[in-house]
């Protein structure tokens, strides 16, 4: 496409099939675990899960937050979670994938390899999906979150507040680093 063209898609396309697409984001580093499989199933996701655990220095305490998808939360996740006690999954809460850093990667990765890619079959698809984020990971950027506008914060609850509401609980945020981890369907 040169400039001052506008860009022009054919609307008849060969679908080859899909492909679920893993990654592990590490705010901390800004580098990104990623794997594809055919299905996003539970077994799938224990398998990337495994994946990232073996590429981490042992007992290194792992956050992982993920969408409420049903393959996340089946016995087979729980059970992987037993016996990998440094491993803690946090949900998203509905509605609520933007909050995940990893959804901001994946909007990347579509802006810039799947929206304008033309992949001739699966395995093709996977090698230019995997080429992207080896690329990304030799020059890996950490997330730095701030926020300046001071008068646009949420102002604290009054503690007097909470204890007349029954229903209202505080949760404690970890300021470590942590992994988001999610999956798509390409």
């Amino acid at each position: 496409m040169s400039p001052g063209r506008v860009e022009r898609h054919g609307f008849e396309y060969y679908r080859y099939g899909t492909l679920s697409l893993y990654a592990a984001l590490n705010t901390m580093t800004g580098q990104v675990i990623g794997k594809t499989a055919e299905r996003h199933t539970s077994e799938e996701f224990v398998s990337f899960l495994t994946d990232v655990v073996e590429q981490q220095p042992d007992r290194k305490e792992i956050h992982i937050i993920a969408d409420n998808l049903s393959a996340h939360k089946t016995k087979r996740v729980q059970e992987f979670l037993n016996t990998h006690t440094n491993v803690r999954i946090h949900f998203t809460p509905t509605y609520s994938s933007w909050l995940n850093q990893v959804e901001l990667w994946f909007d990347k990765i579509e802006r810039d390899v799947i929206a304008r890619g033309v992949f001739t079959s699966i395995p093709d698809l996977n090698r230019k999906l995997m080429k992207y984020i080896r690329q990304g990971n030799r020059n890996p950027k950490p997330i730095r979150w701030s926020y300046c506008d001071i008068s646009k914060r949420i102002q604290p609850v009054p503690i007097s507040m909470l204890q007349a509401t029954s229903k209202t609980s505080l949760c404690k945020g970890d300021r470590g680093g942590a992994h988001f981890v999610t999956g798509r369907t390409c």
